[in-house]
């Protein structure tokens, strides 16, 4: 049985991740700050199941006021999945907020683990990097041009793992999440808002045209690269995609289908920092982490709409 650390471990993949890691026998040590750009209310029923093991320890607070070198210390893995999210809200004032919880967190968790005896280091990192890249689909050798500041915040992010890997022997992998929905997705994330606006018999805001097309990846194909990762080669970065590349119309069209609805969009003027396309190749976390998506984006949404169905039912 291995000692984990997940943070960001009340929120949507961390619960996601932390759940399987405790079905699979590990013990869990969670950390979550609950920063507020989403209601406290869906984390803390994301904490609810992984409070039923035994195994799951909790602890609410700031990676960046924690003594994490103390907590760190005793632990096999450590899963870093806390991060401040959205691209649209990376600019202007809060872009402090992103440095301090993306960059200056991740640096501290890493400062924490150079003198541990961690087997792994694994870092929530995002296609965000990639931009608006014109070599599609995009290799993990592809130039980085973020599009966003949050895309410049986990470029950082993931550099700083290479300097701690390099420096001090960090063993470090990067994981660059393409688009992820699910069971659990968050209330400010496109599908979430897709489906709840349906269900409420509301128009769907969409931003620009809907041609925009993503490499969409079901939350358990992310948490499977997690685990695989355990055992990946330190210091290298991997493309976690879905494999299908499909456009935003097309998606609210398949959604409809599922929920027997005739989708309302309402169309909005495109945002700052939003790509126009995404698309992973996955050859190398096919050959050196054995990654395969094994959930098809109909599955998945129907996993989606099945969890926010019940996620509002009495509210």
């Amino acid at each position: 049985m291995a000692k984990a650390i997940v943070t960001g471990a009340a929120g949507f993949i961390g619960s996601n991740l932390s759940k399987r890691l405790l079905e699979e026998g590990h013990s869990v040590l969670g950390i979550d700050s609950f920063e507020d750009h989403y209601p406290r209310w869906i984390k803390e029923k994301n904490l609810a199941g992984l409070k039923k093991y035994p195994e799951f320890k909790f602890v609410e607070d700031s990676l960046i006021e924690l003594d994490l070198k103390y907590m760190v210390k005793e632990v096999d893995y450590v899963f870093h999945q806390a991060a401040q999210p959205g691209v649209r809200g990376s600019f202007g004032q809060f872009f402090s907020i992103y440095v301090r919880n993306n960059i200056a967190a991740t640096q501290r968790l890493l400062e924490a683990s150079k003198e541990s005896r961690i087997k792994k280091f694994i870092f929530a990192s995002s296609s965000s990097v990639y931009g608006n890249t014109p070599a599609l689909p995009a290799t993990e050798e592809s130039m980085l041009v973020p599009y966003s500041p949050y895309g410049v915040t986990k470029m950082a992010a993931e550099q700083l793992l290479k300097v701690y890997n390099d420096n001090f022997g960090v063993p470090s992998v990067s994981l660059r999440y393409f688009t992820v929905y699910g069971h659990g997705q968050r209330p400010d994330m496109a599908f979430h808002k897709f489906i709840k606006a349906i269900l409420e018999d509301k128009p769907i805001p969409l931003y620009g045209d809907g041609k925009q097309t993503r490499d969409f990846t079901c939350v358990s194909d992310i948490v499977d690269a997690n685990i695989l990762a355990m055992s990946a080669p330190s210091g290298m970065v991997f493309n976690i995609g879905g494999g299908t590349r499909i456009g935003l119309l097309d998606v609210i069209a398949m959604i409809g289908n599922l929920m027997a609805a005739s989708p309302r969009i309402d169309f909005q003027s495109s945002q700052r920092g939003d790509v126009k396309d995404t698309w992973s190749d996955l050859t190398r976390a096919k050959e050196k982490l054995g990654y395969s998506p094994k959930v098809s984006l109909e599955q998945g949404l129907l996993q989606e709409i099945e969890y926010i169905k019940q996620l509002y039912s009495g509210r």
